[in-house]
Formats: structure tokens, C-alpha cells, sequence
């Protein structure tokens, strides 16, 4: 048999994204996202062959009924591909110092899952019900933990410990442990290949962009720093969170404006970034449709966002000391032209020379150089992290 599906999972707390991968040739044979979990508008939709459906869920639907829904409901009309299934690939977010590359998951692994929840409280327990349902529908299948920050256990203690007593470290694990790892590693291997360079040999800085962002500097096919901290908020400004704030704000939130500490984290987390200052939206189209039409909150919303990004990229060529190429990835570094030429032009002291045609021929799922060939390089390469997920499963039942 020449295939070797893999269906990776992706639970959020109140959603779960599935797709049947080839861990071969990356591609999907079934995609889709079951969305709205406990609300009466909950759905499925999923996508065959370019054919689109959709379908209601019912109010009381979790992780456990949108799984039996994709076995019975969707794999059961394709028996040819559920029979192909080796085994079921999980995202979790948050592996701490205990998980430093992707594990065939066992009751030892989902304890150490369970163990760094506090670290990822929005994700971890979510993928840990996700991983049960699994484990409920596909009891033959092996299941594997692919983890997002395992890609970043390469970086040296002078990256990731931060300015506080080394003791917290030592017996609390505080310490920077980064994100978006699976997405850094996918891009970093690609943009070798298209720079026809040995991986070990290649310098890049890999910007993803999305609703959450972060900036990675990866040296020899290894992170050696990042942008996210000890959770997702720290780092670049993203759709909701602030990232990178003075600390002292919280206690002046708290202590002068009678916000409670749950104030403050929701404040950080989900009115922020984008949303709290555009005081319009997250969504980065609808912040560039503001600036097109003049709107101040998103001008102001999208020229922050542009100018920390090309802080942290300016920063990150410190621990490479040579830059082959800069590689933007996810939602918005994958299809906004608009923000790689405002970012590009911010770095002009590395003589970044954008080509407007390259860059916005670079959308919508095309990957390519964006700029001139008299210049440094940047380029725009599309994430695969369920490819990832699903090469480490069928590489660990090896």
C-alpha cells in the first residue's frame, strides 16, 4: 500500500479541525472543522475532492460527538480511505521541558500533557478530551502527540531564561518555551529547498502571522530563538493578545483602576492586539479594508503591528549572524501583500528591495520570493504543520 493516511486532530476548546493526510505527498484526502461546541448554531464542514458540505451538529455537541460524527457520517461513506488510516495525529500546544520531539502517546504522556494545562489553559485540556475521543472511536489506532513547543527545546538557556530568580526556573519551569513550533519547522525545511541549500547550512527567520503570531530565528534547521514566551501572549502584536507590554501595567490595572486579575488576562488576551486598538476588529482583512479607506483606529492597528514585527525581525539576525532569507508564513504573512512590503520597507537598513509583482503574485496559497534578486531574500512559503503531524506518526510506528 503506497498511502500512509494519518487523520490529525486539532481540538480547541470549542472546535476541533480534522484532516486525512498522505504523510507521504502532504496531501489531504478529507479537511474540515467542527466549530460552535455547546451552542445551537454548532456545525461540521468538511471538504472531498473540492466538493464542499456542511452539516448541523445539535447544541449539545463536544469533542466526543463531532468525532463519531467524522467516523460514522464522513469515513463512513469513504471506507476505502478509513481502512488506509495507520494513525490519529495530535496538535497540543504545550509539551513544557517534558516533551522534546513528537511521542506515541501512552497514559504516562497524557499525564505529562495533563501537568503542563496550567501553561496552556486554553489548549492543553482541550487536546486531552480531543485524545480521549480519539482513543474511544479508533481503539486499533496508535496515537501520536505532536507538540508545538517541542520544536523550540533547541534554544540555548541565554534565549530562553528570563531576568527573574533562576530558582523559578529551576523548580517552576518559568521560562520561555515558544509556540507555532511545527509551523517554524515546516517552513524553515521548505525554505532550504527552495534556496537550494543543505538544511543544516541555512539561516532563516520565519515570521507566522496569523490571528496568533510569532517570529522564530531557526540556525542549521534549529530554533534558536522566538518570540512567544512561557504561553502565547508575550511576543509580536497579534489579533486579540498585546504581546509585549510593560509588566507594571497589570499592577496598575488592578491596583488604580479596580480591574480583578481575570479583568486583566481577558483584557491581555481578548481585547487587545489588533481588536483593542483598531477598537474595530481582529481580522487582519478588516483592518486593512479600515486603512484603505482611511479609518484611524486601523491605520493606527496595522502600522504597530508592521513596526513590532520588523523590530523582532531586525533583532533575531543577533543569534544567526547571517540571514539567507526571511520566510513569511500563515494566514496574513501568506496573503498580505500589503503588510510584507510595509515590513520589508521598515528593514531597509538590511537593503530589502520588494518586487511588486513577485509579492503579490505570492497569495493565496503560492509560494515564492518576494523580492528583487539585488537584495537579501524574503519569500512567502504556506504552512503545512497536519503534513508535520502526520510524517511524525508514520516515522514513530516505524
Amino acid at each position: 500500500m503506497s498511502n500512509k493516511l494519518v487523520l490529525v486532530l486539532n481540538c480547541g476548546s470549542s472546535s476541533l479541525k480534522f484532516a486525512i493526510i498522505d504523510a507521504l505527498t502532504g496531501d489531504d484526502q478529507i479537511s474540515g472543522l467542527a466549530e460552535c461546541f455547546g451552542l445551537e448554531d454548532s456545525r461540521i464542514k468538511w471538504k472531498v475532492d473540492g466538493n464542499k458540505f456542511e452539516s448541523k451538529l445539535g447544541a449539545f455537541t463536544a469533542h466526543r460527538e463531532a468525532i463519531e460524527f467524522i467516523v460514522k457520517d464522513i469515513l463512513g461513506q469513504y471506507p476505502e480511505v478509513a481502512a488506509q488510516i495507520q494513525a490519529i495525529g495530535h496538535r497540543v500546544v504545550h509539551g513544557g521541558e517534558k516533551f522534546t520531539h513528537s511521542v506515541v502517546i501512552d497514559d504516562s504522556v497524557i499525564a505529562g500533557i495533563e501537568d503542563c494545562a496550567a501553561l496552556a489553559p486554553l489548549h492543553n485540556p482541550a487536546h486531552l478530551i480531543g485524545i480521549r475521543a480519539a482513543q474511544a472511536s479508533f481503539p486499533g489506532l496508535p496515537q501520536v502527540a505532536v507538540f508545538d513547543t517541542a520544536f523550540h527545546q533547541s534554544m540555548p538557556e541565554h534565549a530562553f531564561v528570563y531576568a527573574l530568580p533562576y530558582k523559578l526556573y529551576r523548580e517552576h519551569g518559568i521560562r520561555r518555551y515558544g509556540m507555532h513550533g511545527t509551523s517554524h519547522l515546516f517552513v524553515s525545511r521548505e525554505a532550504a529547498k527552495a534556496l537550494g541549500k543543505e538544511l543544516a547550512d541555512t539561516n532563516v527567520i520565519c515570521a507566522h502571522l496569523g490571528n496568533g503570531a510569532s517570529v522564530t530565528a531557526v540556525k542549521g534547521g534549529k530554533s534558536v530563538d522566538t518570540s512567544m514566551g512561557l504561553t502565547p501572549l508575550e511576543g509580536l502584536v497579534m489579533g486579540t493578545r498585546c504581546g509585549d507590554i510593560d509588566p507594571s501595567i497589570i499592577y496598575h490595572l488592578v491596583d488604580r483602576l479596580g480591574y480583578t486579575l481575570d479583568e486583566v488576562n481577558n483584557l491581555m488576551n481578548k481585547q487587545s492586539g489588533l481588536l483593542g486598538i483598531s477598537e474595530l476588529t481582529n481580522d487582519c482583512r478588516g483592518i486593512e479594508e479600515g486603512y484603505a479607506e482611511g479609518h484611524k483606529g486601523a491605520t493606527l492597528a496595522l502600522e504597530i503591528f508592521c513596526y513590532r514585527l520588523a523590530k523582532y525581525i531586525a533583532s533575531y539576525t543577533v543569534p544567526l549572524g547571517r540571514l539567507d532569507a526571511l520566510v513569511f508564513t500563515g494566514g496574513i504573512g501568506e496573503n498580505s501583500d500589503l503588510i510584507r512590503e510595509k515590513v520589508l520597507n521598515l528593514l531597509a537598513i538590511f537593503n530589502f528591495e520588494v518586487d511588486p509583482a513577485r509579492n503579490q503574485a505570492a497569495r493565496f496559497g503560492n509560494q515564492g520570493q518576494i523580492t528583487t534578486d539585488n537584495g537579501p531574500v524574503a519569500m512567502v512559503i504556506p504552512t503545512n504543520e497536519e503534513w508535520v503531524i502526520a510524517e511524525d506518526a508514520v516515522s514513530l510506528l516505524k
